[in-house]
């Protein structure tokens, strides 16, 4: 029977009525510009139809231009796509679930023949390992008048965000995109105050980015973050010892939520494919923060999810290709 899955929970000041959350998943039907087009409207009214699922974190939308990962990607850099999210958004409201928008910058994971090779950017100038990056794709290291600006996309992105009537913002800082190729110690050769050496430095963009998001939205809007928790398996990486500071450090900036995910392998965990294979880091995560914590990865069967809770590995469970694959299995499973 599932009982802990349907139970309500508060993110913050917002109250979601389960525990079931849809992760974003990329769909790729953005206009060439970023812009909603009726495929996304179909594609999430389809399944979020009925309110089953509590929390909804839409693909990740880019917050630069040079931040784009991919033909069709849906964007939030411009005012301009503030009409066709808020249309999205109030479509999911009214399907009866709440929405948070995710952030991106895609950094060295960002296709040179897409957004121009001098235009890819990351903390240092190496190629990044992470699955999602492409080869021969050397980025520029980030100058602080760089950092400055893309500090200053991503609160402007939560300002559309809030506009466009979303619940909430989490930031991307997983899958080797630009915010975790600053955590992770593989990628950040910065001997500045991001400096690659110390954790506070290559902590330093996340909590500067949230704090001024926090800063500047309403106090019942959700911010939060997608963490790459850990860079499993790769020497040098981000581990788990250092894992329960890095999350006393950002649950400090006063956010509300923290997703947890891997680092530069990417959306998996290249050393583990069972359910719940982030697992080992969310209860990590869970146990040194306040705020609820997600875990996502692998997890297809409502019973398992249940278990997880159970467990207490995590607050909410994401379930993504799973729905993704079936747009009622939310509302099947819920039952």
């Amino acid at each position: 029977m599932i009982k802990w899955m349907k139970e309500p929970i508060k993110i913050g000041q917002v109250e979601i009525h389960n525990r079931l959350v849809m992760p974003p998943m990329e769909t790729r039907k953005a206009s060439n510009e970023g812009y909603v087009t009726d495929k996304i409207l179909s594609y999430y009214d389809e399944r979020t139809q009925g309110g089953a699922i509590g929390l909804l974190v839409t693909e990740h939308t880019y917050v630069a231009p040079e931040g784009k990962a991919a033909k069709g990607q849906l964007g939030i850099y411009s005012d301009a796509c503030v009409p066709g999210l808020k249309t999205l958004v109030e479509l999911i409201h009214k399907n009866g679930s709440k929405v948070v928008a995710q952030l991106a910058h895609a950094g060295a994971s960002a296709p040179a023949e897409l957004v121009g090779a001098e235009n890819v950017i990351s903390a240092s100038d190496i190629e990044s390992p992470a699955a999602t990056a492409k080869k021969g794709n050397a980025p520029k290291a980030m100058t602080i008048e760089d950092i400055d600006r893309v500090k200053k996309c991503f609160v402007q992105a939560a300002l559309r965000a809030q506009e466009a009537g979303y619940d909430g913002i989490e930031i991307h800082g997983a899958h080797g995109y630009l915010l975790n190729s600053f955590y992770s110690p593989i990628n950040n050769k910065r001997t500045d105050a991001y400096t690659g050496s110390t954790l506070e430095g290559r902590l330093r963009l996340h909590t500067e980015i949230l704090t001024e998001i926090r800063q500047v939205v309403r106090p019942d809007f959700i911010v939060g973050i997608r963490f790459g928790a850990v860079d499993y398996g790769m020497e040098g990486g981000s581990g788990f010892d250092e894992l329960a500071e890095a999350t006393r450090i950002l649950a400090a900036t006063g956010i509300d939520l923290m997703d947890v995910s891997g680092g530069l392998n990417g959306a998996t965990h290249g050393l583990d494919r069972n359910p719940g294979y982030f697992a080992d880091a969310s209860v990590i995560v869970k146990q040194n923060c306040d705020i609820p914590v997600i875990l996502t990865g692998g997890i297809k069967d409502i019973n398992d999810a249940e278990t997880f809770l159970q467990e207490g590995k995590a607050d909410m469970i994401g379930v993504g290709r799973a729905i993704y694959a079936k747009a009622s299995w939310a509302q099947e499973a819920m039952k």
